[in-house]
């Protein structure tokens, strides 16, 4: 009897736990640790910040489904991963063994990196539904007492799509409420360029997100780094793009979401051969850590390099899509090496997102998700946001019924040619 120890319940550590399980012998043990019982549909954060979902609309108690499924639930949450000794000590003092561990935390986010930054400063956030959900309070003061607002994410970030919707939404939202005219919005980014997204842009992104902004009203710094939040007050420096400082801005807001960067968790961070140094698990092309060979890695969580040199640090997002294919590869690899034979399968790491504006949206395809790409593909129109209205129908209804992926999903993916797994990683391991 073999013991899989999963790191997390977020998007990836669920996937990864119905594809486990769908691996491993009904004598094989998969336990889940996690702080909490909750899964929440993280993409859905902008809707709730503007009310247009509740925490009950998009969150699911793992518990029954684990327990159906015959997953372990360990809702104590880990205090340190301790890979030389093979076991995971958790919150209570406890210490949990494995024989192979998926590390799938997702982040730890670092509001501290900016003076003023984050809930307990003076910005909103929506990376979490309790961090959503006090947006949502803003945003009821925003609309009473209407101001400027400021949206973006801070140096370093590695995932711009939200804060994008975010600023698509309310001002939709903004706009239904007809107040709009008296709220000036500003989005302040990083990126060298709007729509470069951490990926360097993705088909025309950059025309279509500039666009949209401009459309909206929405003024926009690239470029930028935030030096300090006082309540009101946002202080942005404004670099060109050799890194030669260009102009200072103080931005005085009613209303202020900023994704912040991310790094590892405190579980992993400083452990030397499993993690950089900025806490991000290393892997190879199987998800597999070289100086922990039972120890892999999936999601946000795992170490990428940045697309390229930019004025700003600039970070990769791990897409939904890319997470899923991560979990299909490292579950089949586990699977080999319990069977005793060696790990070959790699993800496509494609990315398949959908963002949403509230009335219409922005599709894309990069397959793969790190450029240079075999498909590089986007789209805007109304039925994106109709389509990410059905993906989340149906992504909740996968982790309620404990699947991984549907017949229906292969199928539709089969028919258009977007693969989780690269075909060498597909035979059979010798």
């Amino acid at each position: 009897m073999s013991h899989v120890v999963i790191l997390g319940a977020g998007l990836g550590g669920v996937i990864m736990a119905y594809e486990m399980r769908d691996r491993l012998g009904p004598d094989d043990r998969l336990t889940v640790v996690n702080k909490g019982a909750r899964y929440c549909f993280v993409p859905s954060n902008p809707w709730v910040a503007v009310g247009w979902r509740e925490a009950k609309d998009i969150c699911v108690d793992l518990a029954g489904v684990f327990e159906t499924r015959g997953i372990e639930l360990r809702p104590e949450g880990a205090r340190r991963v301790h890979p030389e000794r093979n076991a995971v000590e958790l919150n209570d003092g406890e210490f949990l063994p494995y024989d192979y561990l998926v590390i799938a935390t997702g982040p730890e986010l670092a509001f501290d990196e900016v003076p003023g930054l984050g809930p307990a400063g003076h910005t909103q956030s929506i990376c979490e539904i309790d961090h959503a959900l006090a947006a949502g309070r803003a945003v009821k003061a925003l609309m009473a007492s209407p101001g400027p607002v400021v949206v973006g994410a801070a140096a370093g970030a590695s995932c711009y799509g939200p804060a994008y919707e975010f600023a698509f939404v309310l001002d939709a939202a903004l706009r239904k409420a007809k107040l709009r005219d008296r709220v000036p919005m500003t989005f302040v980014t990083p990126e060298p360029y709007i729509g470069h997204l951490g990926l360097d842009g993705v088909g025309d992104t950059r025309g279509m997100l500039e666009s949209a902004l401009r459309n909206r009203h929405i003024k926009w710094l690239t470029n930028s780094v935030i030096t300090g939040v006082e309540a009101g007050r946002m202080a942005v420096q404004e670099f060109t793009e050799d890194g030669t400082p260009k102009a200072t801005h103080d931005l005085v807001f009613a209303l202020s979401m900023i994704l912040p960067a991310f790094r590892g968790v405190a579980a992993v961070r400083g452990i030397e051969g499993l993690v950089n140094p900025r806490g991000f698990v290393l892997v190879d092309s199987h998800q597999r850590n070289a100086a922990f060979p039972n120890v892999f890695a999936i999601g946000v969580c795992v170490a990428i390099p940045p697309v390229g040199q930019t004025a700003i640090a600039v970070g990769v997002p791990k897409t939904g899509f890319m997470i899923e294919s991560m979990a299909r590869a490292a579950a089949a690899n586990i699977e080999a090496l319990l069977a005793g034979k060696a790990p070959r399968a790699e993800p496509t790491l494609n990315a398949v997102c959908l963002a949403d504006f509230g009335d219409d949206g922005i599709a894309f395809v990069a397959e793969p998700q790190i450029p240079p790409r075999n498909v590089n593909w986007a789209a805007r129109g109304a039925w994106v946001h109709a389509a990410k209205v059905g993906f989340e129908s149906y992504f909740l209804h996968k982790v309620r019924a404990g699947e991984a992926e549907t017949f229906y999903e292969k199928l539709m993916l089969d028919l258009v040619g977007i693969h989780k797994l690269k075909e060498s990683g597909t035979t059979p391991a010798d």
